[in-house]
C-alpha cells in the first residue's frame, strides 16, 4: 500500500483535492474529523482534555465547544502544545488503525492522509509521497473570508500561526497549484494520481 500525505494552509485548496482523490479511487482518512472524533464524549482525547481545561469548554450537553477551547490556547504556545499532547497520539493511532484495515482489504491501494500540519509536526517522514495543494497568499486570505464570513484581519492572523506555503514547497513530492479553475485543479491532481498508481504497482 501507497502512503500519501496530503497538506496546505487555510482555504488553499487542500480538501478539494482530497475529495476529488477519493473520487478517483484513494482511500481518504481526513485527520481533523479523527481530531473531532476524539473531543467527542467517551472519545479518546475527551477526559483529559476536560480535565485539563476546565469545564468552561463545554457547553450544555456536556460537550467541547471547539471554539471555546481554542480561546484557551490562543497566543499560549505553551498551552497549545499540551491540548496537541493529548490529541494527536489518539489521532495518530486511529489513522494507523485505519490504514492497517485498508492495506489488509487493498495492498495495492492509495491511502491518503489529509491533515493541514503533517510538515510542523514531522508526520510527513512516515509517508511515501507529499503532496501540497498550494495557492498565493492573498487567495487564502480571500477564500478564507468568502468560506468563513472572517474578516481580513483574522484570517491574516491565522495564517500568520501557520508555517507558510511557499516553506512546505520545500517538503512536498507533487505540488497541485489550485489558484486556478476547479478543472485545472483536477486535471493536475489526476496527472498526480496515475503517476502514484503507477509507483503503487
Amino acid at each position: 500500500m501507497l502512503k500519501v500525505a496530503l497538506t496546505g494552509g487555510l482555504a488553499s485548496g487542500k480538501s478539494f483535492v482530497a475529495k476529488t482523490l477519493e473520487e478517483l479511487g484513494c482511500f481518504l482518512i481526513q485527520a481533523d474529523r479523527l481530531g473531532h472524533a476524539v473531543l467527542n464524549p467517551g472519545g479518546e482525547a475527551y477526559e483529559p482534555v476536560v480535565r485539563e481545561f476546565g469545564g468552561d469548554i463545554l457547553d450544555n450537553e456536556k460537550r467541547i465547544v471547539r471554539r471555546r477551547l481554542a480561546s484557551e490556547v490562543f497566543d499560549k504556545p505553551d498551552r497549545l502544545a499540551l491540548l496537541n499532547g493529548l490529541v494527536h497520539p489518539p489521532v495518530r493511532a486511529r489513522i494507523e488503525r485505519l490504514m492497517k484495515e485498508f492495506a489488509a482489504g487493498d495492498p495495492k491501494g492509495i491511502a491518503v492522509v489529509e491533515a493541514a500540519i503533517h510538515i510542523e509536526t514531522g508526520g510527513y517522514r512516515n509517508y511515501d509521497k507529499v503532496i501540497l495543494a498550494w495557492c498565493t497568499r492573498e487567495q487564502q486570505i480571500e477564500r478564507a473570508m468568502e468560506r468563513d464570513g472572517a474578516l481580513r484581519e483574522d484570517v491574516e492572523a491565522r495564517l500568520r500561526r501557520q508555517m507558510p506555503l511557499e516553506e512546505k514547497r520545500k517538503y512536498a513530492d507533487y505540488v497541485i497549484d489550485t489558484s486556478g479553475s476547479k478543472e485545472e485543479t483536477v486535471r493536475q491532481t489526476r496527472a498526480i494520481y496515475q503517476e502514484l498508481r503507477s509507483i503503487g504497482k
